[in-house]
């Protein structure tokens, strides 16, 4: 029987395999701090469906690339040197959020400082929008799959020491990656819809999913930053847990990634999509 919450050593092929892939689309559907913040700012910048679902997919594939290898390193026993210390999580924040903000940055054409301004682009503020460019979810995918959590640690204590030789030794990990990806790039699809049914002008769709997306993995990349340092700073309070009951990854416990997803996803991306729907809306309301 598939156990997703605390897998035992020494599973067939077969099995291990499977959970591996069962995994992978829980990691998806539940709040992870290296997905959920990535896939929402890039599907929504795409303001599309077809684009929604290739960010998440580049996102995930990229996920998926450094998940297999991982997975090989820890059937080869050679995972010591990005699991051994904890410290590493927090300075994977770090990395992640200075690479948002720069993402951010790009988006909102050099402005990141004018973040919360209700303007957008093109009405005598300097700021011209920019579109992401599709390597760059790929680039978040690649750092995001260092991050140690749950997943990681039953990937590659138990699901990679069950294959049968080095040969199979990548195949959790890219089934873990390929399970993440089925539901990000659904994801990626469905932010990428809701974009383009606003009721907005076209013009206007753009500048609210382009300055979404640019103030989310702004302001973000500077939460995942601070979030990083307190890691590094303060251990031992940035490490706290409440049980929640439920045997679930990642909604057994609030944690500080768990607060990363709410802050970035919640606080920033969807109060700026409502502000700035808002904002366009009442201009639409004077200019009749």
């Amino acid at each position: 029987m598939i156990d997703l919450w605390a897998p035992h050593a020494g599973l067939p092929l077969e099995a291990a395999l499977v959970t591996a892939f069962l995994l992978g689309i829980v990691h998806g559907i539940t709040p992870d701090e290296h997905t959920w913040p990535i896939t929402f700012s890039y599907a929504v910048g795409s303001y599309s469906t077809r684009k929604g679902l290739l960010a998440g997919l580049i996102f995930s594939l990229a996920f998926t690339v450094q998940r297999a290898l991982a997975s090989e390193l820890a059937y080869l026993a050679l995972d010591r040197w990005f699991t051994a210390d904890a410290a590493l999580n927090y300075v994977v924040y770090i990395v992640v959020g200075a690479v948002m903000w720069l993402a951010g940055r790009h988006m909102l054409g050099g402005h990141i400082w004018h973040l919360w301004t209700p303007h957008g682009a093109g009405r005598g503020d300097g700021c011209v929008l920019r579109a992401p460019r599709l390597w760059m979810p790929a680039v978040h995918g690649l750092i995001a799959g260092f991050g140690f959590g749950a997943f990681a640690l039953i990937l590659y204590t138990v699901l990679s020491p069950a294959m049968p030789g080095a040969a199979w030794g990548w195949a959790p990990g890219a089934l873990f990656g390929l399970g993440t990806t089925v539901v990000q790039a659904a994801v990626g699809a469905l932010f990428g819809w809701f974009t383009l049914r606003l009721r907005l002008p076209a013009a206007a769709v753009r500048e609210v999913a382009l300055t979404t997306a640019g103030r989310t993995l702004g302001w973000g990349g500077l939460v995942f930053i601070a979030g990083g340092l307190f890691g590094l700073l303060a251990p031992d309070w940035a490490d706290f847990e409440i049980a929640t009951g439920l045997r679930v990854h990642n909604l057994a416990h609030l944690n500080l990634g768990f607060l990363l997803v709410m802050v970035v996803v919640l606080l920033i991306g969807v109060i700026t999509l409502l502000q700035q729907v808002r904002h366009w809306r009442l201009r639409a309301d004077i200019s009749r």
